[in-house]
């Protein structure tokens, strides 16, 4: 039987405002057995961004303190893993078509044209066995400024000049971290994503993080690492 003590999360307290040049060292999550590592602090630039560069996030309800999380295992998709199935090619095909007969039904993508209305409808939208969302209005307002300040980042599906689907993450060198994907319009998102990740992969990409198993991102070739994998590609991808 091991004799291993189960540590406690970590209170971090009442952090000052870092901005995205300042650094904080946030506990080895590889201390911890269960996924959360620590919470209080705050949701400021440079709190935010050291917990990605550790393998940590955010993640809580309104109402509670921010929790800060690190879970085993991680649910990642890896280049050359990543695989798109026939139908999703079909539709993209298809909507290729209608572009070309300048059909109103079309969709279009976009970059960080629309990162709060992307997010707002991310926090909005109904999700199955979820009370509420834990896209708090402080959490819309912290990946705002980290959008503001060239991080994060939205990519938008429109129709008929209005939003019909998207996602929003951070991205930090050649690492994705994937936060939320909401749709109005079937396939809209599916569709963003694909083209999405096929610049990513093509620009040097090497993995997007979806933190959690999501049926969303599984049909992609996305599986579970443990945490002492995924912490070890995130550090050799950071420093490559």
């Amino acid at each position: 039987m091991s004799s291993t003590k189960e540590i406690n999360p970590y209170n971090l307290g009442n952090l000052p405002y870092l901005t995205d040049e300042q650094f904080i060292e946030f506990p080895d999550p590889t201390q911890f057995k269960k996924g959360v590592i620590c919470f209080n602090g705050n949701l400021s630039p440079g709190v935010l961004l050291s917990a990605y560069i550790q393998g940590i996030f955010a993640w809580y309800n309104s109402g509670e303190p921010i929790i800060w999380w690190s879970p085993d295992p991680r649910f990642v998709l890896l280049k050359e893993d990543f695989h798109v199935s026939k139908s999703i090619r079909k539709e993209i095909k298809r909507n290729e078509k209608l572009l070309e007969e300048n059909d109103a039904s079309a969709l279009t993508f976009t970059t960080d044209r629309d990162f709060k209305g992307v997010i707002e409808e991310c926090a909005n939208m109904e999700r199955k066995d979820q009370d509420g969302t834990w896209i708090t209005i402080e959490m819309q307002e912290a990946f705002c400024e980290l959008n503001r300040l060239g991080y994060a980042h939205s990519y938008e599906a429109w129709q008929n000049g209005k939003l019909a689907g998207g996602f929003y993450g951070v991205q930090l060198g050649k690492c994705f971290f994937g936060e939320s994907m909401f749709t109005k319009v079937s396939n809209a998102s599916k569709i963003a994503f694909v083209l999405f990740a096929e610049k990513f992969w093509q620009a040097g990409g090497v993995f997007i993080d979806s933190q959690v198993y999501t049926e969303n991102i599984a049909r992609y070739g996305a599986k579970n690492i443990s945490r002492t994998a995924y912490l070890r590609l995130l550090k050799d991808t950071l420093m490559s």
